[in-house]
């Protein structure tokens, strides 16, 4: 079950989310350094890790899941975030060159169909990359935290998923080393710790950083659910509701 965006967002503007964000944009700017002229895609709740990208890319944008519920989200070109079915997304085929996903695979209902859609969406050449709580963890026992709800994975389990939804992973990284804990010395020396666990208790990490590529390229032709189609008359489009929650300059 996902976690409601207002409690999501709430968690990133306290300090210890503050702390998380931090180190977890690091590793996937990091991962992602060269997204110059691409299209990347932010699924679950990737809104407060897409801004390092947005001077690069040729564009950003982020879908939410419709259990989670979506707020607006500025790409610098506009409102760029939409509330979506999480295995069927307003894309067509081989439109995005990277997709990230962050508290996406835990709380979904299917993950299977939602890495299907992925890689119905990457164009040849794409890739993944997903932060999922690792279950080993102390922050995958921890409720007062996003990454203590839904389903954490052991890297095991994460590598037989992708494999089953067509990805193949080539790089994997840990992060979320420091504990759990809104404290102020276990804040300051959050940076110290997330070099010094790397090193020594990486298994105990907070997430696995998976990198993944496509294993295969015959497209994966978008799903026609009659359950979920429905034909409606509108006049002007939008992305996100006009009401929404507003969003502080520094989560963008």
């Amino acid at each position: 079950m996902s976690l409601d965006v207002v409690d999501l967002r709430t968690f990133y503007h306290g300090r210890l989310g503050q702390m998380a964000r931090r180190v977890l944009r690091a590793k996937l700017r990091a991962r992602f350094a060269d997204v110059a002229g691409l299209r990347v895609l932010g699924f679950g709740f990737a809104a407060p890790f897409l801004g390092p990208f947005r001077d690069d890319a040729e564009r950003v944008m982020t879908f939410m899941p419709a259990e989670q519920g979506v707020m607006p989200w500025e790409s610098g070109r506009g409102t760029a975030s939409a509330l979506v079915e999480e295995d069927i997304w307003p894309l067509p085929d081989a439109a995005i060159d990277r997709v990230i996903l962050v508290h996406a695979l835990e709380s979904a209902d299917d993950p299977r169909e939602v890495l299907r859609e992925c890689s119905r969406c990457l164009a040849p050449g794409g890739k993944l990359l997903a932060v999922v709580a690792n279950r080993r963890g102390p922050w995958a026992r921890i409720e007062s935290t996003p990454f203590g709800h839904g389903r954490p994975y052991s890297r095991a389990q994460l590598s037989a998923l992708l494999r089953e939804s067509q990805f193949a992973p080539v790089t994997w990284s840990e992060a979320l080393m420091f504990p759990p804990i809104d404290k102020g010395i276990v804040l300051r020396s959050a940076i110290a710790l997330e070099r010094l666990g790397g090193q020594f208790w990486s298994p105990f990490s907070g997430v696995h950083i998976v990198e993944a590529v496509k294993s295969v390229y015959t497209p994966v032709r978008a799903k026609r659910k009659a359950a979920k189609e429905s034909r409606v008359r509108v006049r002007s489009p939008v992305l996100v509701p006009g009401v929404g929650i507003p969003v502080r300059r520094d989560e963008a």
